[in-house]
């Protein structure tokens, strides 16, 4: 499954390309609880299509509303015209009326008929593997795009409207295994780009996940070919030292956000000491591998388990701090301490 934005973004160059009118929607702010994060966009086609969203949907049946019908008193405009900042929810009865969380508000910046060749360009540029800052100016629409070295949070002021786009986040798996299907199926859904690696033909031979690109290459070797930046993960599956070791060696090379291996404690301790004996490894050089792999939810099955890593995954993608509550390390230590301790009692 496409990355979301570029999916809008793509959607709304095909309809000016094509001479249709459109506006762009961006939450450019917002104050309490909010349906849709800011920088959230939405394309709305004059003919009342969607891509995205910018709320739960009342917000998004208001818009339609008001642009497909040019002659309604609230109407919005048709053509080329300025940017327009709007906000929804600004009083109880309307955060109500527009199904926003209690107490929300959030406000919109409103692009008609933008561009068509700029949206060519940043498209392209997405495509590309770039990340792009995409300035707006607010007085008449004008847009510029700037190559971006890091991703940024959206910024706006009296001028201007600043947006980062990037490139698909990607996910590389080493292993076709059962898991492996579980994981890669859930990271389609969230707008990875998914590659599965496994040497092991008997193991390709039953992977099945449209959408996911299965490759035959040694793991250390696809990930020396993916080029990891910071939008890239990399999850070990396979148990085995052989496949495992040298990718995750290779993979801490790169600026990867998350890398990781699945295993017991006692499997993920001997994967690091034998980095360090025999991989000329330090603790520092490995601080940033994690294992096990996965939040703590008590998960005993494939698809579970698959949950508890992709729910990692994201939480360390979305800059989300984990309490030590959830950490499998943590909690499996605590209750191996808790359970000798009552050992003790009993004798």
């Amino acid at each position: 499954m496409e990355n979301l934005d570029v999916t809008v973004l793509r959607a709304l160059r095909d309809w000016r390309l094509a001479g249709r009118g459109a506006l762009l929607a961006t939450v450019v702010r917002t104050w309490g609880s909010s349906p849709r994060p800011v920088g959230s966009i939405m394309a709305l086609g004059a003919d009342g299509a969607v891509v995205g969203s910018v709320s739960g949907g009342c917000i998004e049946d208001d818009l339609i509303a008001r642009y497909t019908q040019p002659l309604a008193a609230d109407a919005l405009p048709r053509g080329s015209h300025a940017p327009r900042l709007v906000k929804y929810g600004v009083s109880a009865d309307e955060a109500h009326r527009f199904g926003l969380p209690c107490g929300g508000t959030l406000e919109l910046l409103l692009e008609f008929d933008p561009d068509a060749g700029a949206l060519q360009q940043l498209v392209q540029a997405l495509d590309g593997g770039r990340l792009v800052h995409r300035r707006v100016r607010l007085a008449n629409g004008h847009v510029q795009l700037q190559p971006a070295d890091a991703p940024a949070e959206l910024a706006v002021d009296a001028e201007q409207l600043v947006n980062t786009f990037g490139p698909e986040y990607r996910l590389l798996i080493i292993g076709a295994g059962q898991m492996s299907e579980y994981l890669a199926t859930m990271a389609l859904f969230c707008g990875f780009a998914v590659t599965v690696c496994d040497p092991r033909e008997e193991y390709r031979a039953s992977f099945a996940v449209p959408g996911a690109r299965l490759l035959a290459t040694m793991p250390d070797d696809t990930v020396a070919a993916m080029q990891p930046d910071a939008r890239t993960c990399i999850v070990a599956l396979t148990h085995d030292p052989k496949l495992d070791d040298m990718a995750l060696l290779q993979a801490l090379q790169t600026p990867a956000f998350y890398i990781g291996a699945i295993g017991s404690r006692r499997n993920n301790a001997a994967r690091r000491q034998r980095m360090i004996d025999h991989l000329e490894q330090t603790e520092d050089s490995l601080a940033r591998l994690r294992g096990p792999v996965g939040i703590y939810i008590g998960s005993k099955t494939p698809p579970e388990i698959a949950v508890s890593i992709m729910a990692e995954v994201l939480a360390v993608k979305n800059g989300v701090a984990l309490p030590p509550g959830v950490d499998v390390a943590h909690v499996k230590d605590s209750q191996a301490l808790a359970a000798a301790g009552s050992s003790c009692i009993v004798g």
